[in-house]
């Protein structure tokens, strides 16, 4: 197996689910999903074949010119050669402006399938499970998304109906020569016969290479873009040389990769370049010792040898384009293994349920979840939590506390056993209605690139300034706002790189408050804060939370001090659920953690 080969087993092994579909079934998919790609095509294959066969006028109007316009018994006639002259003007003029509208409406119909393409792929991306995206790498998959879909515009604008054509213009030069000529003919294919025999194993390579060029392509937009985000990371811990030489090797991967295809792209175009040459030559030969015994004439002779171009021209051109259909299909069937990749947390949809707005009440009934490949990290959770409690849950880290949360916001499901909001299975309530009625603030709260006020208003579809004012003003934050450079308008940067880790967790904050839902769900969204700004949210949090059931993933036990219920999580089976007093009290993993977080306050351990 060459390095190539051997790469792209290694990537499918651990990328998203591939598929083993040949040229043509990869097509037929690309077209069932993007099926704006053949609207009209028809039409367009009409004017294109009109084009193509306006180029045969050529060869036609110097046959006669040389043998009736200039040759003939009749001496020059010059009528005849000028009439000629025009009839094939005008005919290359609508040959131009079919050919013309005939691209127009390729690239119309190409462009709009690939915004469907990529907004399919896009949309499922985000339908894929939190821990269905780990499998890939973020650079892969916005690769997948971007540059592959790039080369099957490539394809498809330029090669896809050229590659028709092609085949038209074969088909019309070999009739329009056997009419001259039926020996020269068979002649020109005699030579180009092994062209074509050896093309399916040669295509069959080229395929395996580019499918390993596009692999690599991923893996290096993966290391750069890592390289980029984590550049604080990398200046801090002095890696710089490491991490260059990491993307150094990705690039070189790359650069193997496309050597190799661009090498066995030339070769191929070089033979049939070479062969075009030795074709030519052979029908001067031929047609030079035909002409000797009256078999054809002068005019015939040069009209052959206009029509071997017409047919040597798509059978080079056909090679490049079948190496360029190889390149875009390795492209679509990443595609297609994104969207092949099962969406493990589906959307019920409209047929999904959809709970009220009000106080929310959830239980969990023996739930398991284990990641791929690893043991349990939940074990037959049976949790209870009523409406409108604020609850902590509390663990050593591992314990499966986290996993706990993302499983109550469903970015993931459980193996085995459900959770209830409100009576109903969280797996039959709508995306919609749950993510208006349930959010997470994560530890790290994601901003996007654009203005503080934007930020927050990302929690409420419609949102206005107003609210954004009042949201803060309610959060005890406007003030904070106010003494920024440019207030509301402040830019926050890639991923919030503008603002403090702690400013970044307020905006969360802002956010999910604005959001205004029935479950809250912070993981440990105040662990970035420091001590003077978590007092001050503390005591708007508790405005936040009053009324609506509030989960925290608590990583200080201070949390759960102020929480009317404290979960705790212990090797992922729930220990013991109740107030923090009784759990001083009775439990001892919350015992032995309440303990060491005291004496690493230096506070004396309460009696309870």
């Amino acid at each position: 197996m060459s390095v190539a080969e051997n790469d792209v087993v290694e990537e499918e092994r651990h990328g998203l689910s591939g598929n083993q579909l040949t040229a043509g079934q990869v097509l037929r998919r690309g077209v069932a999903i993007s099926p704006e790609l053949v609207r009209g095509i028809w039409v367009t294959l009409i004017l294109a074949l009109v084009a193509t066969c306006g180029r045969i006028l050529v060869p036609v109007a110097v046959q006669q010119t040389i043998d009736s316009g200039l040759s003939g018994d009749d001496g020059v006639r010059l009528g005849l050669v000028f009439g000629l002259v025009g009839t094939v003007a005008a005919a290359l003029v609508v040959t131009a402006t079919c050919s013309y509208i005939s691209n127009v409406r390729l690239f119309q119909a190409t462009e709009a399938g690939l915004a469907t393409l990529r907004v399919k792929a896009f949309r499922h991306i985000h339908d894929l499970s939190v821990l269905t995206q780990n499998s890939e790498r973020r650079g892969a998959l916005v690769a997948r998304v971007t540059t592959d879909v790039d080369t099957i515009s490539t394809f498809v604008q330029w090669g896809g109906l050229l590659l028709v054509l092609s085949a038209g213009q074969l088909l019309i030069a070999t009739v329009v020569m056997a009419i001259y000529s039926w020996q020269l003919t068979l002649l020109v294919w005699a030579c180009f016969l092994p062209v074509f025999v050896i093309a399916r194993p040669l295509q069959r390579r080229v395929s395996k290479i580019y499918a390993s060029v596009r692999e690599r392509v991923g893996e290096m937009l993966g290391a750069i873009s890592e390289a980029v985000v984590g550049a604080d990371t990398i200046r801090a811990y002095a890696v710089q040389a490491r991490t260059q030489e990491r993307v150094d090797s990705a690039i070189e991967r790359h650069r193997r990769a496309a050597s190799r295809a661009q090498m066995l792209v030339a070769a191929s175009f070089t033979g049939g370049v070479l062969m075009s040459g030795l074709v030519v030559a052979a029908v001067v030969v031929a047609g030079v010792a035909l002409g000797v015994d009256g078999g054809i004439s002068l005019g015939e002779l040069l009209a052959v040898l206009f029509l071997v171009q017409l047919f040597t021209q798509p059978v080079q051109m056909g090679t490049e384009v079948l190496n360029e259909l190889q390149n875009a299909a390795a492209g679509w069937r990443r595609v297609i293994g994104v969207l092949d990749t099962p969406a493990d947390i589906v959307d019920p949809g409209e047929s999904g349920a959809s709970l009220p707005r009000g106080p929310i009440g959830v239980r969990f009934e023996h739930v398991t979840f284990a990641y791929p490949g690893g043991e349990p990290v939940l074990r037959d959770v049976s949790l209870t939590i009523p409406e409108q409690a604020r609850v902590a849950v509390v663990g050593e880290t591992g314990s499966g506390k986290t996993t706990l949360a993302k499983l109550l916001t469903r970015l993931m499901d459980p193996a085995s056993g459900q959770i209830l909001i409100d009576g109903e299975d969280l797996r039959r309530i709508s995306f919609a209605n749950l993510r208006s009625r349930v959010v997470m603030v994560p530890q790290e709260g994601f901003l996007f690139d654009l203005s503080l006020a934007d930020n927050i208003a990302w929690g409420r579809e419609g949102a206005t300034r107003e609210q954004v004012v009042e949201a803060l003003t309610e959060l005890g934050l406007l003030d904070w706002v106010q003494g920024l450079p440019r207030g509301l308008d402040t830019p926050v940067g890639q991923r919030g790189e503008s603002l403090s880790a702690g400013e970044r967790q307020l905006l969360a904050l802002a956010r999910a408050y604005l959001a205004d839902p029935d479950l809250l769900v912070l993981d440990e969204a105040t662990s970035a804060v420091d001590p003077a700004t978590e007092v001050k949210l503390q005591a708007a949090l508790d405005g936040v939370t009053r009324g609506r059931t509030s989960v925290t993933i608590a990583h200080r036990l201070s949390t759960a001090e102020a929480a009317d219920l404290v979960v705790v999580v212990d090797h992922g089976e729930v220990v013991d659920v109740g107030p923090h007093r009784d759990l001083l009290q009775r439990c001892e993993p919350y015992q032995r953690m309440y303990a060491s977080w005291r004496s690493q306050t230096s506070q004396p351990v309460a009696a309870g």
